[in-house]
């Protein structure tokens, strides 16, 4: 009925390796490689990121202030109604 999923085409002359989940280790060199290395691409790439995110942030909370101040009504216009 078919070919499974992971039979649909037959590829030759490529020679795949893999590890057994139970061989592997979840947390190899994880505080001596992995934090330095989460820190350094943080530090190259928050310069790049932060000042656009600011940008965008300021100019979002002054137009949502000035929105709102806009749809006010003006007290001066109804001083005479009674």
């Amino acid at each position: 009925m078919g070919r499974h999923f992971g039979d649909l085409a037959r590829i030759r002359h490529v020679i795949t390796y893999s590890l057994s989940p139970f061989e592997q280790r979840a947390f190899a060199n994880y505080f001596s490689k992995g934090i330095p290395n989460v820190w350094r691409r943080f530090t190259a790439s928050f310069f790049k990121v932060a000042p656009p995110m600011a940008l965008v942030y300021i100019t979002y909370t002054w137009a949502n202030s000035e929105y709102h101040q806009l749809r006010r009504k003006n007290p001066a216009d109804y001083e005479n109604d009674e």
